[in-house]
């Protein structure tokens, strides 16, 4: 016998009944999508690898040690999986001129890979939903995608503040930013000797991603160092308090972190996380912010942009910890199908009624009745149709409700399948 296959480490299958779950999710997720008047765009999987470099930043962990990337053998392109799809999203609105009309407002649900340790909630393949506003510089839509978000959790059954809560920070503007850089790189050259590897690393490349340091060892000299709202201008603050005043017109609580960074180096302005700490360890289930200049910065016109990604996975498992699933969703009828005379009477009727927009599952092969009835139970719908020889023998098919033992047994005409499904859908 052949070794069997298996698939990748970190990058599952995800099977039924497992997948209705997903289905569910995400059928959720595109009826608030349509709501809020969002499109779903599609990008591909494999994107050049200067798309990443450019966009995420080279100093950035995705970059240098989370991507899967590749050499096209057939033209020596240089390619990867795609790691997030921001960066995606934005090419094909430039590559495109899909803004030169005014803003978009996009959503996207998709597969994203990362070479990282696969753990609970974190695989190597994991599906992401995000949404992007392009084309729009105003703190209204900032806010109206965190609130949009808050609509996702009611709708899901998760309760902000008890399950998850929202975490703010404005990054400023580039030339604020970079005071703020310059005021950083004194502070830790000033402790040199308390930096890790890590921090050394990023000390001249990158110093703001030193305050997303996690080392135990270094939290002390971080909350110390010089804070970014100290250097925002006017116009930032004003921009920032704008969303605020939104979102607590909405009452949404939030909490101001000035250390929130996020992992990309495209943001500025507002950026939001939500975490929660019902999955063990404060883990990050949504994130986002603006990002004005990262269409300019991919090879597109100049123009604002503000999203956030969500990660499927952590999703639903925060669901699962919270005891919520979707509700069962059984075929209504199971046909049973005794005998090989009656597959073409049973098959005519079992298509009418999927026509008329009624789920049936029709036993397979010809098993004997009680092995069928079986069946019929496990499947968990609420009705059987008998196609038994002597029904079909005088133009007939038994109903038998499999939930109420009490209730009496019908027959229905075979040729009239289209007048008596309605009265099933609604039984």
């Amino acid at each position: 016998m052949a070794e069997p296959l298996r698939a990748v480490k970190g990058m599952n299958d995800i099977l039924p009944p497992d997948s209705a779950r997903w289905e569910w999710l995400e059928d959720k997720i595109r009826a608030l999508m349509q709501r809020y008047g969002y499109l779903n765009v599609r990008t591909p999987i494999v994107e050049p690898t200067a798309l990443f470099v450019r966009g995420l930043g080279e100093v950035t962990d995705i970059v240098e040690k989370e991507m899967y990337s590749f050499v096209d053998s057939m033209n020596g392109d240089r390619l990867s999986l795609r790691p997030e799809n921001t960066a995606g999203v934005v090419r094909a609105m430039a590559e495109h001129s899909f803004l030169r009309d005014g803003g978009r407002r996009l959503f996207y649900i998709g597969p994203q890979f990362r070479h990282e340790r696969p753990q609970k909630g974190r695989q190597r393949q994991f599906h992401q939903f995000g949404a992007e506003a392009l084309g729009y510089a105003g703190p209204d839509v900032d806010a109206e995608l965190i609130l949009m978000v808050r609509a996702l959790w009611r709708e899901l059954g998760i309760v902000e503040e008890r399950d998850v809560r929202l975490e703010l920070n404005s990054l400023g503007q580039p030339a604020e930013r970079l005071a703020h850089r310059a005021a950083l790189i004194a502070h830790f050259e000033a402790h040199a000797g308390e930096l890790d590897e890590d921090a050394k690393r990023r000390l001249h490349t990158n110093p703001l991603r030193i305050l997303d340091s996690k080392n135990p060892a270094m939290q002390a000299l971080i909350e110390a160092a010089p804070k970014l709202p100290d250097f925002l201008g006017a116009e930032s603050l004003a921009h920032f308090d704008a969303v605020r005043a939104v979102l607590d017109a909405a009452g949404l609580a939030y909490r101001i972190n000035p250390r929130l960074v996020r992992g990309m180096d495209y943001y500025n302005l507002t950026v939001f996380e939500w975490i929660t700490d019902k999955l063990g360890a404060q883990g990050t289930v949504c994130g986002g912010g603006r990002y004005d200049g990262l269409i300019e910065q991919l090879g597109g016109k100049p123009a604002p942009a503000v999203g956030f990604g969500m990660g499927l996975e952590r999703v639903l498992l925060l669901l699962e910890e919270l005891g919520i699933a979707p509700p069962p969703n059984p075929p209504r009828l199971y046909a049973i199908v005794p005998s090989p005379a009656a597959l073409v009477p049973a098959m005519t009727v079992v298509e009418a009624l999927r026509a008329a927009g009624i789920a049936v599952l029709m036993n397979a092969g010809f098993a004997g009745m009680k092995a069928q009835f079986k069946r019929a139970d496990a499947s968990g719908a609420r009705y059987a149709l008998i196609f038994g020889d002597d029904e079909i023998a005088r133009g007939e098919v038994a109903l038998k409700d499999l939930r109420d033992a009490g209730a009496s047994q019908r027959s229905l005409p075979l040729a009239g399948a289209a007048t008596w499904a309605a009265d099933l859908v609604n039984a």
